[in-house]
């Protein structure tokens, strides 16, 4: 197998190719490691992956889910896989079934002084985040959450959260960000009525204060679609609002992946207190 090299480095001064994995460096960024690398959770592995081939899984379960599933246009570097140029730079994050060994659940992290490495984060190419500048230097952004067909409950997506809160304290980083996606795919048509309706339902409950909102590059035309208020938000962004998270503004249009996204912010400090007891013990 394939040893991942160091994720953590602090700010090369070199140029690195795209889509290259980085070198390995003797100095690691500080403070900034995973969490314990294997925990089990009623029947789940959750670790962070350490070799190439396990970044392979966590890709291949990401295009299962996101070209197979959702429709996506993938650019394909390797066939069945969904990669691109922020992997390298990324933690990754894998839930496993514990009788069979296969990923079903992932999310990937991007910590700050890898952010700085790569130039930007995802969310940088969908979002002017200039407001958010002030937060860059404890801000991690996730990306690329998917879970497996058949494990679509709470369990999985839980048991990423609480290892993704244990990441988040241990380094001593307090925001996270990412892009939050509504499929624009419904009832066998392409529409952003679902979208433009959570996001009109959102915006009068959930929106970040206009210090933190931010503009989307290639907006979605949400004026172009009546508002439906029986649309609900995805079981996914209903659970980042649970969890005390923001929207920062209007989503933006996403062509290749059919979908609408949403950015969104959440600050440890914002927990409910049940959740910060389940994840935190605190």
């Amino acid at each position: 197998m394939k040893e991942l090299p160091n994720p953590t480095m602090p700010l090369s001064m070199l140029d690195l190719p795209r889509g290259s994995l980085h070198r390995h460096d003797h100095q690691t960024q500080k403070n900034v490691v995973p969490t314990p690398s294997t925990q089990n959770r009623s029947g789940l592995i959750v670790e962070w992956a350490k070799h190439l081939d396990e970044v392979r899984e966590a890709q291949r379960l990401r295009y299962d889910v996101f070209a197979t599933e959702m429709g996506a246009r993938l650019k394909e570097e390797i066939a069945g896989h969904d990669i691109d140029l922020f992997d390298d730079f990324c933690e990754h994050l894998l839930v496993r079934d514990e009788m069979t060994g296969q990923v079903i659940g992932t999310y990937r992290v991007l910590t700050p002084a890898q952010a700085k490495r790569i130039g930007s984060t995802y969310s940088d190419l969908e979002f002017d985040l200039t407001r958010l500048r002030s937060l860059r230097e404890r801000m991690v952004e996730l990306g690329r959450s998917c879970v497996h067909a058949e494990h679509r409950h709470g369990g999985v997506i839980m048991a990423l959260w609480g290892a993704l809160a244990e990441f988040m304290v241990r380094n001593k980083l307090d925001v996270m960000i990412g892009c939050a996606s509504i499929p624009m795919l419904h009832q066998g048509v392409v529409s952003g009525e679902v979208a433009a309706s959570i996001w009109h339902q959102l915006k009068q409950t959930h929106l970040a204060d206009f210090e933190y909102q931010v503009r989307p590059r290639l907006a979605l035309p949400v004026e172009e679609w009546e508002i439906n208020d029986a649309f609900e938000p995805p079981a996914l962004i209903k659970g980042y609002l649970r969890l005390g998270a923001k929207v920062l503004g209007a989503p933006a249009w996403d062509p290749d992946f059919n979908t609408a996204d949403l950015p969104m912010l959440m600050k440890i400090n914002d927990l409910p207190p049940r959740y910060r007891k389940h994840f935190l013990g605190a």
